[in-house]
């Protein structure tokens, strides 16, 4: 889930509540609804996302060393969808 997570981000920081009806009207994907909150804390503790407070908020951009892994991991499924054609 975090490739989809890092596409959102990608296009404008987000806060934690807003990113599940956004992953179900983009990708057609319904997670649980703490595995967002999850997600986002691990990617903020291996630095490819970061928060900052904004009211009562807590909104996540993508890092570029996220960005970084969002390249690699669209490379990746990439090759996937090409060995798994062939």
């Amino acid at each position: 889930m975090w490739v989809y997570i890092l596409k959102l981000l990608k296009e404008r920081d987000m806060y934690a509540y807003e990113l599940k009806p956004m992953l179900m009207e983009r990708f057609g994907f319904q997670p649980a609804l703490v595995t967002p909150y999850v997600v986002l804390y691990r990617m903020e503790r291996g630095g490819f996302v970061e928060a900052r407070w904004d009211e009562n908020k807590k909104y996540y951009k993508i890092t570029t060393k996220g960005v970084k892994l969002f390249e690699e991991g669209m490379e990746y499924l990439s090759d996937l969808i090409v060995k798994l054609s062939a």
